[in-house]
């Protein structure tokens, strides 16, 4: 049954990051922390007092990210970590200076995601650049992470998707585009990987009791530094970007679906929230369309079995 079918409360509209709720006490990590959106997720739940973890993979921008939280916030629990997503063994010396120094963790942001480079890149492990950040990364995350999120009383996985993802088919017999490299079809795919995940966790944490939320959540489009850093500002994605830059919403705003996730009392595991305007591009917070694709279990359930196969990790 799809999350817009079933009943449950919509977030208000216009909710805002004014509305989180005290947060003072939660312990959350967000990847990709340092620009855009999570960013924006950082500085926000800083003002709502929770002692906040930037993952990202420059120590550079990851002061400057603290200075500037902490310019609006001087009282700020901010600290930063360093990880590689696109290396499983930075993700594993992540999660084990974690371990050692945290007593739970109470909500993870999978955040940071890389957008359609024109060339087919690799991960330190040989993977496909962009699946290997927007998901595997973020899968083996999550799973070495699991026994700190059960620490907590109210645990959430939070995993950003794309409006991209709607355009999607997982293709495993070419699932790391070695035969053929399409960055936006690449890049599509990563996306509905990271929902059908999504959804298989929640499954998941509720047939073993594990009390974690785990819930999707996407910006719709968002001015961010994804297009500079992806295709280029120079390219034709670029240059059309820019020119309707003026109809798209902020990095602030882009972020309130993410922010909800992540503390409303009410959001739901497994649902998947985002803006719900012209084409969930921009426009107010309520469920995001879930893309047919994504509904298909058994498709999930596969890639979990081949995302444990390619990390090395296995779900508690």
């Amino acid at each position: 049954m799809s999350i817009e079918a079933s009943g449950r409360v919509a977030p208000k509209p216009d909710w805002t990051a004014s509305d989180i709720p005290p947060q003072a006490g939660r312990i959350i990590l967000i990847t990709g922390g340092t620009s855009g959106m999570g960013f924006e997720d950082a500085l926000a739940l800083s003002r709502a007092g929770a002692e906040v973890i930037i993952a990202a993979r420059n120590p550079e921008r990851g002061a400057q990210a603290i200075a500037r939280i902490q310019e609006s916030v001087p009282d700020a629990k901010v600290v930063f970590e360093a990880v590689d997503l696109a290396n499983l063994s930075s993700v594993r010396g992540l999660a084990e200076r974690l371990k050692h120094r945290l007593p739970r963790l109470d909500v993870l942001i999978n955040n940071a995601a890389i957008m359609a480079p024109p060339e087919r890149g690799t991960s330190a492990d040989g993977f496909e650049l962009q699946l290997a950040t927007n998901y595997l990364g973020h899968f083996a995350l999550t799973g070495l992470l699991v026994p700190l999120l059960r620490e907590s009383q109210d645990a959430r996985v939070v995993s950003l998707s794309s409006i991209a993802a709607a355009r999607a088919e997982l293709n495993f017999e070419d699932l790391q585009a070695e035969q053929a490299y399409n960055p936006y079809t690449t890049y599509a795919q990563s996306k509905l990987a990271v929902l059908h995940w999504t959804f298989a966790l929640q499954r998941r944490s509720e047939a073993a009791g594990w009390g974690i939320r785990s819930i999707a959540a996407h910006p719709g489009v968002a001015v961010t530094e994804l297009i500079a850093r992806g295709p280029g500002l120079n390219s034709q994605f670029g240059q059309q970007w820019a020119e309707d830059r003026d109809e798209y919403h902020s990095a602030a705003q882009g972020a309130l679906s993410t922010l909800y996730a992540a503390t409303a009392p009410e959001a739901i595991g497994g649902a998947y929230y985002g803006p719900t305007g012209d084409e969930e591009k921009r426009g107010p917070l309520g469920f995001a369309k879930t893309p047919p694709a994504a509904t298909a279990e058994a498709e999930a359930e596969r890639l979990w079995v081949v995302s444990e196969q390619l990390t090395g990790v296995a779900y508690p």
